[in-house]
């Protein structure tokens, strides 16, 4: 026991308890190439046993942002490690990469091994999902860095694509569509925003809500980031995709263009996919400008993907195999900008390019 430490408000013991519940956890995802075990130094992979001719590595690196408020609000920490693997491995999926490792790094003010163990597990779920291999991480106690029962949790992924296989958005052209595929709801961006307009509106994320078939609206709140490997995967594996957009903060407008060439644009048609009821209430209680609402929020759509419209029937079937939601929602246009238009003008109408 190093009872100076303690003192200090370090509990040794409580991490060593840490790393003993989660040894289960990380065992869940083992798949092929997972090398060690958990308490080595570095967590490994070995990259020979995928039989890539010419791997390109995509790493990507994120948190969940004050969507941990919430979870902290609600006592609720099972489902943020799911989060904060999504955030990772959706974005270097949109590269066409496959998500090989996962590291996490959770840092609090004081070891609740509990606690630790129930987000852990969250990211060891993630972990499942995307097919991909939680080989280490840290769990850093900082005494007076954080409040009473509140801490940090960020990760970072690693994945593989074969070099002739990249995903870069240079073959994306005037007249491809867009397949958006469903989020399951907020997922883990905006929520600076959220939690203003629920303090505003004098709403509790205790309240049930009947909007929401009377569940609570922290629950609502806190539903876990989609993850989209491997059912894009599918896709990119049977289809020609020239561009994928994981739609994270800024919503419509900053993530979309980023798969764009120069002097290229979007025509996104509402109607064409259903806007959650959690957008439209969020809308209503903070009183936020429809078009606005595209500028902040993934409004309804998780992941798209960019392709040839002679594609689009045959990547949404493969989604809705995998019990996805998909729909054209939008094409690529030659004037720059996102022209979003309105359902009223919009619905049933199919965009540009598009036959039905």
């Amino acid at each position: 026991m190093a009872e100076s430490y303690e003192k200090a408000g370090v509990n040794l013991e409580a991490g060593y308890e840490v790393v003993r519940r989660i040894k289960q956890h990380v065992a869940s995802t083992a798949r092929t190439g997972s090398m060690g075990n958990i308490g080595s130094f570095g967590g490994m992979f070995d990259l020979s046993s995928l039989g890539v001719k010419e791997p390109v590595l995509v790493s990507g690196t994120d948190g969940v942002g004050t969507k941990l408020k919430i979870a902290f609000a609600m006592d609720k920490h099972d489902t943020i490690g799911i989060d904060a693997v999504a955030m990772c491995v959706n974005d270097v999926l949109a590269q066409g990469a496959e998500p090989l490792i996962f590291l996490d790094y959770v840092a609090l003010g004081h070891n609740v091994p509990s606690k630790v163990e129930a987000i852990v597990a969250g990211v060891a779920e993630g972990c499942r999902q995307a097919g991909c291999a939680l080989v280490g991480g840290e769990t850093a106690e900082m005494p007076g860095m954080y409040s009473d029962g509140e801490y940090d949790i960020a990760g970072y992924t690693t994945g593989v694509v074969e070099k002739s296989k990249l995903i870069d958005g240079s073959k994306v052209k005037v007249g491809d569509v867009l397949v958006g595929v469903a989020s399951s709801g907020v997922h883990s961006n905006g929520f600076s925003l959220v939690r203003k307009i629920v303090a505003d509106a004098g709403l509790h994320y205790g309240d049930a809500v009947p909007e929401f078939g009377g569940r609570l609206l922290g629950d609502v709140l806190l539903t876990p980031t989609k993850i989209y490997v491997k059912q894009m995967l599918e896709v990119i594996r049977n289809c020609d995709v020239h561009g994928i957009c994981h739609i994270t903060g800024g919503g419509f407008d900053e993530n979309i263009p980023r798969v764009l060439q120069a002097g290229q644009g979007l025509e996104i048609r509402e109607g064409s996919w259903e806007i959650l009821p959690v957008f439209r209430m969020l809308e209503k209680w903070g009183g936020v400008p429809h078009r606005e609402m595209f500028n902040i929020f993934n409004m309804g759509i998780g992941m798209i993907a960019v392709m040839d419209a002679s594609e689009a029937q045959k990547a949404i079937g493969i989604l809705e195999a995998c019990g996805e939601k998909a729909s054209v929602i939008g094409c690529v246009t030659d004037k720059p900008g996102v022209n979003i238009i309105p359902s009223t003008m919009g619905e049933g109408i199919p965009p540009s390019g598009v036959r039905p």
